[in-house]
């Protein structure tokens, strides 16, 4: 496995980190939950992504009883907060009522006194930015969070929260977690990547496979395996513009320059994602351990020039 600064902290991630977004305490039996993740602990993953909202605090709960027997120093955990988990008015955001008591909530659910990274889940423009950035400041005082970041910011927001807390004397943000893909690279053309390079924010991008879609197993949108997200209604709707006639017809292009470089398909999505150096890590979703046994190797993986022209070709910027 390969290690990767997050962003210009000093904290190390693997380079395949292993999330838990429809799949812990979702897709998942708990008994194989379980051996996923600490398979992949086996293979060099030392970063876990969760979320409070993942699966209503179960996914927390089903990472916490994962990672239990591990030496807490051994990984690193991350969640976030935003999206309502409550009715009420103060359930969502990121207030500070909302923050510490979310953290509090998922300290709690994955069993440890503390996460390694604590990221605002979206941008929040019914609380003022001080706020929030205050309120992680005093959480990593505590020592309950070591690290803040961000997940779907946009430039001009991550921008302006790196000046406020420059001017503020806050702790700096470290990370930026964003959807990124081959068959979408928005971020390489709306500032995201050029603010998060210039900032000295990791990149940890998410749905690397665009949710399944670039792992090549679909080839019909009508004939899916039954064990599939596409066959679950629930996972369907997640999948995008990717999984369509004219999505599947461009992956089945990108799996024969895979093939013909010698890879599978995953590898080569994934070694795409890992070939920006603003990119600490790519979270993979798994719901088998084969999946974390295959898609874990692709840290090691390094593409040429030809095999990424090829790529530009079929799926441009």
């Amino acid at each position: 496995m390969q290690y990767r600064s997050l962003g210009k902290s000093g904290l190390k991630v693997s380079a395949i980190s292993l999330g838990s977004w429809l799949t812990l305490g979702h897709k998942m039996g708990a008994d194989v939950a379980v051996r996923s993740v600490r398979r992949a602990f086996e293979l060099g993953v030392n970063l876990f992504d969760t979320a409070n909202m993942y699966d209503e605090g179960q996914a927390e709960i089903v990472l916490g009883k994962a990672l239990a027997p591990i030496q807490r120093q051994q990984y690193v955990l991350a969640t976030k907060a935003y999206f309502p988990v409550g009715p009420g008015p103060n359930d969502r955001g990121l207030s500070r009522k909302h923050i510490f008591e979310q953290v509090h909530l998922s300290l709690r659910r994955l069993g440890t006194d503390y996460v390694d990274l604590f990221q605002c889940h979206r941008y929040d423009d019914e609380t003022p930015l001080d706020e929030t950035l205050r309120a992680i400041d005093d959480l990593i005082a505590q020592g309950k969070v070591l690290y803040g970041g961000v997940s779907v910011w946009s430039a001009a927001n991550i921008a302006d929260a790196m000046k406020l807390a420059r001017e503020l004397g806050l702790r700096r943000l470290v990370s930026n977690q964003p959807q990124y893909h081959i068959l979408r690279r928005d971020i390489e053309t709306n500032g995201v990547l050029d603010v998060c390079a210039r900032e000295g924010l990791g990149l940890l991008v998410y749905s690397p496979l665009a949710r399944g879609v670039l792992t090549g197993k679909y080839t019909s949108v009508e004939d899916v395996p039954s064990d599939s997200r596409a066959a679950d209604a629930h996972g369907r709707q997640f999948m995008g513009p990717w999984f369509s006639a004219e999505g599947l017809q461009v992956v089945q292009s990108l799996k024969q320059i895979a093939e013909t470089a010698g890879l599978s398909l995953p590898e080569m999505a994934l070694a795409w994602c890992l070939r920006r150096p603003e990119v600490s890590s790519a979270i993979i979703g798994a719901t088998k351990v084969e999946h974390v046994e295959q898609n874990a190797a692709a840290a090691e993986i390094t593409l040429g020039d030809d095999v990424l022209a090829a790529i530009d070709q079929i799926a441009p910027a």
